[in-house]
């Protein structure tokens, strides 16, 4: 009995069929649902190394704890400036870079 060779894709090929190709709608919507699920993850991972409960945390931001709930659970109904004090609170780091046209921009 002759085996059957199992193909196998690779996960760009797999987003490329189910998501959509990059630059279509759909596929630009998800890379940017899934940066801010990335970004939420963050928050929660700083904010638990620093040891404070999103209350505390909401304080220290001038928030609401419903609010850092939020944001861990997706940072999609934040703004720019929330994330930043967000991050400021924690007292980490965070950096922004901007790509046009396979260049990144530089800060000037």
């Amino acid at each position: 009995m002759a085996s059957k060779e199992i193909k196998t894709k690779t996960l760009s090929e797999m987003k490329d069929k189910y998501i959509g190709k990059p630059g279509t709608k759909e596929r630009e919507e998800y890379e940017y649902e899934l940066r801010m699920d990335v970004l939420g993850r963050m928050i929660k991972s700083a904010r638990q190394e620093r040891k404070l409960t999103q209350e505390e945390l909401g304080r220290l931001v001038g928030v609401q704890k419903s609010q850092i709930s939020k944001l861990e659970s997706s940072a999609n109904s934040a703004t720019i400036d929330t994330i930043i004090k967000v991050f400021k609170a924690l007292k980490a780091e965070i950096n922004f870079k901007v790509k046009l046209e396979g260049t990144f921009v530089e800060l000037t």
